[in-house]
Parts: structure tokens; C-alpha cells; sequence
């Protein structure tokens, strides 16, 4: 069934281009969602629900038609094509969504194209936040690439300023820039590469005091913290508040991720109930670590907070993934929860917030 263009066809109706990601650059019909024909019955459920009057259209109205047929033999009874497609709705001078008003279609054309991500996903990750504890070896990887794939909102958190021995693996910084407070260097590179979202800068250090109000609002964690106290700190808040932790850590020539959602899989004490004395795990300042490492380490941690938030794929909940840059493997391992553990074993009394000295010690 096909409707000529007119203002009066769109009202009430959920609107598809299924146009392909690349044809979508030059404008859409206000309104519409992009979902690729080839990948429309995947995510039509995520878009709309079987009764919804639905209206299709492609480039000249005949991929749209397909669409339509393909809609009503899935329940979609109301679905119908645009006759003419964007060729005729535009001869019409009827309304048109220029790039300019929808710059995602182009820089996030990629990502579109990608069946498990389209229109959908990518507006889910438009819509969502990520806080990152760090903005350091880890956060700065990790931050580049969740700014460049559309996070909505990024949260940086640091109280250190920007000195040049650090700039060797933390990317997001710069020589000019040496002297400045890390959330403000990493708030303008963020803002550089990606000027549509929002980059909020918290230049403070993660404490019992504050960790509760950093964490409130954000749908993910990502742990760039290079010490244990600070780790243990946010895996207790996280518990409160019941934010996932995508976690990180470097030392030398290795690396470990790993991902614990509240209460659905083992949490950081329960992978690390006693922290190793200090002799055993100098932070990079005394042991050293090879520059690009923190890049693979964070890139994988922006990976697993975009699978978090598109709920796609399987995480890391549950397992240690362990890197070896010298001998260039990845080994996993699993992680189960402990029964006992003193943080996670009763969700109805998560553990109350102390700081913890350089021991790993409550401090009271």
C-alpha cells in the first residue's frame, strides 16, 4: 500500500527511511529513523510495536515497498510506503532534515551500518553516560574513543594537572597543555574531536565523600585508577549504587580488563579479596610501563562500555581478560562471585563508604 507525499501522511505514524546509511547523508525526513532494509526486521521492534501505523520510504519508493510487505507479514499491519520516496516528498517542497540538523548520519555513518548498532543503537549511545575515574593512561584512550562514538554525556575525574612525563601514554593530553589541570586538557580534546556531546569535568579526587554524587547519573564506570585504595573505594560505591565498573589495569608489559556489574557477577573483591603488599605492585611512576599498553588496556575498556550500553555481545562480567605485550597474548580467565565475599554477598546491606590508606586499610 502506497500514500502520496503530504504533510498529513506522517502524523501519528512511526517513520523509517530504510535508505542505506550513505544515501541518509543528504537529509531525512524530520521525524524519521534510519534502518537499513536489510537489517529492518532486527530492529523494527526497537522502533515501533505491531499496531503502530507505520510509514516507510526509500529513495524512489520501491525499496520502501518491499519494506512495507516485509512489515505487514510480520504483524505490522499499518505499515505503508511514501509513493516517490525522498524524490517526491522534496518535489513537493514538503519539510526536510538537512545534515546540518542530524550531523550523526554522517559521523556515525559506520556505526549505522552495523546491524547490531543502526539508528537505534546509535541513539541509545546519544542518550547515554559514561563517568571515567582518570583521565590518565587508560581514560584517555577509553574517552577518545567513547567521545568519538557519540557518548551523549562524558564525566572526567581528576585532581592531578598535566605533567610531561606523563604525555609518554596518556594521548588525550598535550606539551602545550602541560601545567593544566587533566579534566580541562581532556574536556578539550573530547570537545575537539566531537563538539555534539556533552563533557562534564569533576577536578576532585574520588573519595568517601564525594564517590556517591560522582557516580549518581551515569550509566557506566570506566576504572582508569592506577592504585588499590582508589579501586576498592569504587567498587564499594558502585555496590550502592549499582553502576557497572568497566576495570583496567597496567603494569609494565601487561594488562588486565574485566567488568563487574552489580550483583550479577563477581565484583573487584571478590576477584582481589586482600590487596598485594606495596612492594608487589608499584604504581607506573616506580615500575615503569610501556606507553602504548594503557591505549590497548583503555581501547578495550571503551569497547566493553559501549557492549554495556547497547547491550550487545558477551562482556566481561565474569571473567579476567589478561594481556602480554612481550609475548603478544590474551589469555582469559573466570572470575566467579564469592559467596562470602565482604562487599557483594548480601545485596540488601552493600558496604558502608571509608577511605582506605595506601594499605588498603579502612581509615578511621
Amino acid at each position: 500500500m502506497e500514500v502520496q507525499p503530504s504533510l498529513s501522511v506522517t502524523d501519528g505514524r512511526t517513520i523509517i527511511d530504510v535508505r542505506n546509511p550513505d544515501e541518509t547523508t543528504e537529509g531525512m525526513i524530520p521525524g524519521a529513523v534510519s534502518v537499513p532494509l536489510d537489517v529492518l526486521m532486527d530492529h523494527i521492534a526497537e522502533v515501533a510495536s505491531p499496531g503502530d501505523p507505520v510509514l516507510v520510504y526509500c529513495q524512489v519508493g520501491l525499496r520502501s515497498l518491499k519494506a512495507a510487505e516485509m512489515l505487514r507479514q510480520a504483524g505490522y499491519g499499518e505499515s505503508v510506503s511514501l509513493a516517490g520516496g525522498v524524490d517526491a516528498w522534496r518535489r513537493y517542497g514538503l519539510p526536510w532534515s538537512t545534515p546540518d540538523s542530524q550531523p550523526e548520519m554522517a559521523r556515525y555513518q559506520r556505526h549505522l551500518r552495523l546491524q547490531e548498532v543502526g539508528s537505534p543503537g546509535q541513539q541509545k549511545l546519544l542518550e547515554s553516560s559514561v563517568l571515567i575515574l582518570g583521565a590518565g593512561g587508560l581514560g584517555s584512550p577509553a574517552a577518545l574513543y567513547l567521545a568519538a562514538a557519540g557518548i551523549g554525556r562524558i564525566g572526567l575525574v581528576d585532581a592531578d594537572r598535566v605533567d610531561l612525563s606523563n604525555l609518554q601514554r596518556q594521548v588525550i593530553h598535550t606539551t602545550a597543555r602541560v601545567g593544566e589541570p587533566k579534566v580541562t586538557s581532556g574536556a578539550r580534546t573530547l570537545s575537539d574531536l566531537n563538539p555534539e556531546i556533552v563533557v562534564e569535568t569533576h577536578e576532585t579526587r574520588f573519595s568517601a565523600n564525594n564517590a556517591i554524587d560522582l557516580l549518581a547519573g551515569y550509566d557506566v564506570v570506566i576504572d582508569g585508577a592506577d592504585n588499590f585504595p582508589t579501586r576498592y573505594l569504587l567498587n564499594d560505591a558502585s555496590l550502592i549504587t549499582r553502576t557497572p565498573v568497566v576495570h583496567g589495569s597496567v603494569f609494565r608489559f601487561e594488562g588486565q580488563a574485566s567488568v563487574f556489574q552489580p550483583y550479577e557477577g563477581p565484583c573487584y573483591r571478590c576477584l582481589f579479596p586482600h590487596p598485594p603488599p606495596p612492594e608487589a605492585a608499584p604504581n607506573c611512576a616506580e615500575a615503569g610501563v610501556l606507553g602504548v599498553l594503557p591505549g590497548i588496556i583503555g581501547t578495550l575498556q571503551a569497547t566493553e562500555a559501549i557492549k554495556l550500553l547497547l547491550g550487545i555481545g558477551t562482556s566481561l562480567v565474569g571473567t579476567l581478560l589478561y594481556y602480554d605485550s612481550l609475548e603478544q597474548t590474551m589469555d582469559r580467565f573466570r572470575v566467579r562471585r564469592n559467596p562470602n565475599c565482604t562487599a557483594c554477598s548480601d545485596p540488601s546491606d552493600p558496604p558502608a563508604l571509608v577511605e582506605y590508606d595506601h594499605l588498603c586499610r579502612p581509615m578511621i
